[in-house]
């Protein structure tokens, strides 16, 4: 698995490095992304949704959120 810690960032950061990120992964591969800006909860789903990959899990721990997302095709 892959960590992608983008604490700090702010939009569109998160989702641009996160993007740039899947793509240089296999299928079936696992990505961990770490943000804290709030934006990231609603940019970072609509991200995977577009590129067909999948959100195995969102978790939210005061300020941070935490992706885990695995890589399709």
């Amino acid at each position: 698995m892959i960590v992608l810690d983008l604490s700090g960032l702010k939009c569109p950061l998160p989702v641009l490095r996160t993007r740039k990120a899947l793509r240089g992964l296999n299928p079936g591969d696992q990505l961990q992304v770490i943000c804290t800006d709030p934006l990231a909860a609603i940019d970072v789903p609509n991200l995977v949704r577009e590129t067909g990959d999948i959100l195995m899990n969102q978790q939210q721990n005061n300020a941070q959120t935490t992706f885990l997302i695995r890589k399709v095709g």
